[in-house]
């Protein structure tokens, strides 16, 4: 895989985006029967047995100790738990994609180890199955490793993005890419097998891929964040997206497409969380817009309306290459 252009600072892309930012409406998630608990780092919502479903981080304010619990809204703006469906509990940062016919479901598997000082350990693990109602799981990633996603291609392959420890590679965590043949194939073996993919981060910055979209036979669109930490402690998310050219091994520019200002204001879980906003997924509309769906500050889930950042005509390599 190649890069034409080499990897901009996070602050210098947000510079860039807000010469051309177009946002046209804000708004707050509403949950019920969470007792208090913050709900936040949404999926995108789907449609699962008729019904409209959302997948949502679940925890108290001063506590890492979460669980996915599945929404669904009857039509008046308000989610509510779906009684039928399972909670996941210890399960952080959900997602989920279709694979066939099937629906995949997936997120952080968090516990504490009692041989390392009840330190937090983590993988990534996934669910499959037709509906919410009979997800089994299938596989696990790597240990260490947090927002690994798949994508059907055309011919039936799974593409796979993975996000490598950092301290691996001499920095923070980075963005892999790998092809396997079915889902029978995702094991941690073949996940740490995945590429790097050139030019993502500057130094000292790290990332990774919330959701991936096939927009044409040929062309991946990525949905992710960008992050860094600056001196005084805090942290700075930033939603961004490139695209994958398949045929050509190509990777776009990361571009910021939303920052923590774009959505309203409200609490965070401490305050060196306020500047984050970690993607979610992407709703796109015949018109040319999209709802990005986000958790804000580690403490909420919002949405934007805003300009569909894979509408506009794809580049050609040509033009790339220019």
């Amino acid at each position: 895989m190649k890069s034409l252009v080499s990897a901009k600072s996070c602050e210098r892309l947000a510079l860039e985006y807000r010469h051309t930012r177009v946002i046209y409406h804000a708004e707050k998630l509403r949950f019920l029967g969470v007792e208090g608990r913050d709900v936040y780092n949404v999926a995108a919502p789907f449609a699962d047995e008729g019904r409209v479903a959302i997948a949502a981080r679940v925890e108290p304010r001063h506590s890492e100790l979460s669980e996915v619990i599945f929404f669904s809204d009857p039509g008046d703006g308000v989610w509510r738990p779906l009684e039928d469906v399972r909670t996941f509990r210890g399960l952080q940062d959900p997602f989920y994609t279709r694979i066939g016919s099937e629906l995949v479901f997936g997120g952080v598997e968090v516990w504490t180890n009692p041989f390392h000082h009840y330190a937090l350990e983590y993988r990534t693990v996934f669910y499959r199955g037709k509906h919410l109602r009979d997800l089994r799981l299938f596989a696990v990633g790597p240990q260490w490793m947090k927002d690994i996603r798949l994508v059907e291609l055309p011919d039936g392959k799974i593409g796979v993005f993975t996000r490598p420890n950092g301290k691996f590679y001499g920095g923070q965590a980075q963005i892999g890419w790998t092809v396997l043949s079915s889902l029978e194939d995702l094991s941690p073996e073949s996940i740490l097998k995945a590429e790097l993919l050139p030019d993502r981060f500057s130094p000292g910055e790290w990332g990774g891929v919330n959701e991936a979209h096939l927009l044409d036979a040929n062309t991946i669109g990525v949905v992710g964040h960008i992050a860094y930490r600056t001196a005084d402690g805090k942290l700075h998310y930033k939603s961004m997206t490139f695209t994958l050219h398949l045929k050509e091994e190509l990777v776009t520019p990361v571009r910021v497409i939303a920052e923590r200002n774009d959505f309203l204001p409200g609490d965070s879980k401490r305050p060196e969380l306020q500047d984050v906003v970690f993607s979610g997924g992407l709703v796109r509309y015949p018109d040319g817009t999209a709802h990005l769906y986000a958790g804000v500050s580690d403490a909420e889930a919002q949405r934007i309306l805003m300009p569909d950042p894979f509408a506009a005509a794809l580049p050609t390599v040509e033009e790339l290459e220019a």
